[in-house]
């Protein structure tokens, strides 16, 4: 099964028009990214492959023949020096020597096309190197760390999963920060399965959920007849927590009164129920979590500093499914796999048209929104393929995006010119004559603006119009 390849192609001859013609070949593929830039020699020009290398990590390296051979060699050699360097392909002229392809190859390179470029020639060459180096790093990684049920490859994710192991072995406050639907549960859970408090429980509690005046009786508890109604005693989240894990989700929406006694919890290990006059002790670890606005909620004095400073011990953030697009066709297959099974649909594959749809929408609700997309395309598919038409997304119209810049650029105006229309009908009560006068257009042209947008002038002429000095 052919992945998601990231390639790198590095034009140590500019003046030519290979490495463009590479470029639009590679890019006739959707499951390849790609990364065109143009390298010279000497020191300077070894420092910026290397990182370029280290930063893009791309699975596919190709070397378009320098006018000067000697210095496609040298970049060569720094390039398969690299500790984890990815497999390099060089392209060559036909006037090159068998000898001068033989160097490349003792330089490092383990493949080489001539010019001129044709894509039969040149795309099976990049899926048979993908096949051979799946993304084993990832694998092993996840193998080592025992953390197989992650699906990801991206350097990102790869990065916060190597913290879990690390984490898991101390009681140092975690603080996971990501967006809604990138996973933070999982990887609070993770934490506490591979800690020493495995065997205990793991609590979850989201914040968010809990109505602001019931905050502190969730988490500790109270007596029986601490308030109206309260006809036995009840234990709170910390004390179901004992000895294991809570995992405070949305905590930016605990009350200040909350927060604070929370941190003395941290603190002293010790918490007062409601209509208790005894302190109860309880030995748990809390991971918490928030979306990336926490920061922002301290600076407007809604979320406790020295609270924030005592979880954020171990920052753990989550990145976005947009940012590790590597990662999408790779979770889409895992969820295919996943529903497939527990509806008795025989689901292989995606087709190109669905892949394309997939890679194109900026997925704003993350693997979650992810996965109940591919759930409800495995319901909805009939047949072994699941082609666009099964994929459902709140913007079909364009597949979530757009495919030229022209018509990024006209929906941009559109939506520009009926927000400012708007604005000046609201500024003067629904007169065209003043609103086109402040937008400096005649009436004539501002009423056709109107009319092209559809906009109905009546409810803006509710109040009395304000005519401009």
């Amino acid at each position: 099964m052919i992945r998601y390849g990231k390639i790198l192609i590095c034009d140590l001859d500019p003046v030519s028009d290979v490495g463009s013609l590479l470029r639009r070949i590679l890019e006739s593929q959707p499951l390849l990214r790609i990364r065109e830039d143009v390298m010279g020699g000497s020191n300077s020009g070894k420092e910026h492959l290397l990182s370029v290398i280290w930063n893009f990590h791309p699975d596919i390296v190709f070397f378009v023949l320098a006018p000067v051979f000697r210095e496609t060699k040298e970049l060569l050699e720094a390039a398969t020096k690299l500790r984890r360097s990815p497999p390099v392909i060089a392209v060559v002229n036909n006037e090159e020597e068998p000898e001068d392809i033989l160097q490349l190859f003792e330089a490092g390179a383990v493949d080489f096309v001539t010019v001129p470029l044709k894509a039969t020639e040149v795309l099976p060459r990049v899926w048979q190197l993908l096949r051979e180096t799946p993304c084993e790093d990832g694998q092993r990684l996840k193998e080592r760390l025992g953390l197989t049920h992650f699906v990801g490859t991206s350097p990102a994710f790869l990065a916060e999963m190597r913290k879990i192991p690390l984490v898991a072995k101390c009681n140092a406050g975690a603080l996971i920060l990501g967006e809604t639907g990138t996973g933070k549960e999982v990887f609070a859970r993770a934490i506490h399965d591979l800690s020493p408090r495995a065997e205990k429980s793991f609590v979850p509690v989201n914040c968010g959920a809990i109505p602001v005046e019931l905050a502190e009786n969730e988490l500790f508890g109270h007596e029986r007849g601490a308030y109206t109604g309260a006809s036995r005693a009840r234990f709170g989240m910390i004390h179901e927590a004992d000895g294991g894990t809570l995992f405070l989700d949305e905590i930016s929406s605990l009350p200040l009164l909350v927060q604070a006694k929370l941190l003395r919890f941290l603190d002293e290990k010790e918490y007062r129920p409601l209509g208790s006059t005894k302190m109860c002790k309880a030995d748990v670890r809390v991971i918490a979590a928030a979306n990336t606005a926490l920061e922002k909620a301290v600076k407007a004095s809604t979320f406790r500093e020295d609270l924030y400073y005592r979880l954020n011990i171990i920052p753990f953030m989550l990145p976005a499914l947009r940012n590790r697009r590597e990662d999408i066709l790779v979770l889409a297959r895992h969820f295919m796999a996943k529903y497939g099974s527990s509806y008795g649909r025989h689901v292989i594959e995606f087709r190109p048209d669905a892949v394309k749809k997939l890679l194109h929408y900026e997925w704003p609700g993350n693997v979650r929104e992810l996965e109940h997309t591919i759930e409800r395309a495995v319901l909805l598919c009939d047949q072994k393929l699941i082609c666009e038409k099964d994929i459902l997304l709140p913007q079909d119209d364009d597949s979530g995006y757009p495919h030229t810049f022209q018509k990024a650029k006209a929906d941009a105006i559109a939506r520009f010119e009926k927000t400012y229309i708007e604005g000046l009908l609201i500024a003067y009560s629904g007169n065209i004559s003043n609103a086109a006068k402040a937008a400096q257009k005649n009436r004539r042209a501002f009423w056709e603006l109107i009319r092209k947008h559809q906009i109905d002038v009546q409810p803006f002429r509710s109040t009395k119009a304000y005519t401009p000095r």
